[in-house]
């Protein structure tokens, strides 16, 4: 499995509209896809940003799910019409997850 940290910074006063689209719009698009969002949190001390957890079963799965993403028109007609005042996203990081060779469980 390959599992991805993901944080997204909004432009200064996007932040929500950032989340709402993300909920509504690509978390779907995400499930269509084949990315699994395991999880979503907002951080307090940062209310420009949010984080979410990804799993894909292989590197060439992953892949494959962010180009068919970057190229979906269904994402490329909700980026262009939720972005008339311009971009949303202001910046994002990726963190590769991989296990350790020691487990808390043995």
């Amino acid at each position: 499995m390959i599992y991805e940290l993901k944080k997204y910074t909004a432009h200064p006063g996007k932040a929500d509209a950032l989340k709402q689209r993300f909920e509504a719009h690509t978390l779907p698009i995400f499930a269509r896809l084949g990315i699994d969002v395991l999880h979503c949190w907002t951080e307090p001390a940062a209310p420009d940003a949010f984080w979410y957890l990804t799993r894909f079963s292989s590197a060439e799965a992953r892949d494959a799910a962010l180009q068919a993403f970057s190229t979906d028109a269904e994402w490329k007609r909700v980026k262009a019409s939720s972005e008339v005042d311009g971009p949303l996203l202001s910046a994002q990081t990726t963190v590769a997850l991989v296990p350790a060779e020691f487990s808390p469980h043995g």
